[in-house]
């Protein structure tokens, strides 16, 4: 393989998937924290009316039309899905379950119209996303990555997601202390004078943010998984909310570049001749860490506690 070819390939649906995991990692330690690592799951089925309204709106099936709606659809379910959760005074995977279902039919309702059936909504994408289609044609070399003229024409889905990586980042390093404090206790966080529920909001926001960009790279499989295992994972192997949450940054970001290696560029590489769906190993991979984990932690494992080991 050429240093052209690579670039070209390999290197940024490899550099995409890695971003779409530490970002998912990343915002998956508050969801551990509240229990609600399945909100992502809610939203990436409540994105279909967003998609199909901005094709009825648009009268294109361009990229940038779908993302709009698919982001403003998911902003509005994570809006709802806290709404129902504070106003009902109901467990979040109640009112996760009644937002998604009921966006999700109003969408497959709106496809049915006339002006919507000619939209081309492939479940296997839906699933598994497009890692394999996000290529960077521009590299003759290793030249190239310090060309700005190359670098401009890197793939748009690498660009969003370095972007929210860098956006959420300084969001979450900004408001470190009252994130934490709302998210472990909110009413504690409003006894001691903190916005919790605008806080909260915030968080849903930046999540569904998130969740809607991976998703058009990975799909929701991934999505799914890398909001719940990594921050799980790390739960399990300490017990400082600081270090878990670097720690399952690496691990997020470990899982994307092993997992996609591993799908295809090495098997390849070494001749082996087949490949595998990236995100799909992405996935497995990172279900098998926390698997791992869960019979391993030093102390919150099955062996250590079965050895004696505080709980």
């Amino acid at each position: 393989m050429t240093a052209a070819t690579f670039l070209q390939l390999d290197f940024p649906a490899g550099l995409t998937a890695v971003l779409a995991c530490s970002l998912c990692a990343m915002l998956g330690n508050f969801l551990v924290l509240r229990r609600q690592t399945l909100v992502g799951d809610a939203i990436s089925h409540a994105v279909l009316p967003g998609i199909v309204l901005a094709f009825l709106l648009s009268g294109t099936r361009a990229t940038g039309p779908m993302l709009l709606g698919a982001m403003a659809a998911g902003g509005i379910a994570a809006i709802l899905i806290e709404t129902v959760r504070r106003l009902g005074r109901i467990e979040a995977g109640a009112s996760m379950g009644v937002v998604f279902t009921l966006m999700f039919a109003l969408g497959v309702v709106l496809l049915e119209q006339g002006a919507a059936r000619g939209v081309d909504l492939d479940a296997d994408c839906v699933l598994y996303g497009q890692l394999e289609d996000v290529l960077w044609l521009a590299p003759a070399g290793w030249s190239a990555l310090l060309d700005p003229a190359a670098l401009a024409d890197l793939p748009r889905e690498l660009l969003t997601l370095a972007a929210l990586n860098l956006g959420i980042g300084l969001l979450i390093a900004a408001f470190w202390s009252p994130l934490k404090l709302t998210c472990f206790d909110p009413a504690l966080a409003t006894a001691m004078g903190l916005p919790a529920g605008v806080i909260q909001y915030g968080l849903v926001l930046a999540l569904a943010l998130a969740a809607v960009a991976s998703f058009e790279a990975v799909g929701s499989i991934l999505v799914v998984a890398m909001l719940a295992c990594p921050a799980a994972t790390a739960r399990l192997l300490t017990d400082r909310y600081d270090r878990q949450f670097w720690l399952s940054l690496g691990l997020g970001a470990g899982c994307g570049a092993l997992g996609y290696a591993l799908a295809g560029p090495l098997p390849l590489l070494l001749g082996l001749g087949w490949s595998l769906n990236a995100a799909g190993m992405i996935a497995s991979l990172s279900g098998l860490m926390l698997g791992l984990a869960v019979l391993l932690a030093p102390r919150y494992g099955m062996l250590a506690r079965r050895r004696g080991h505080p709980a």
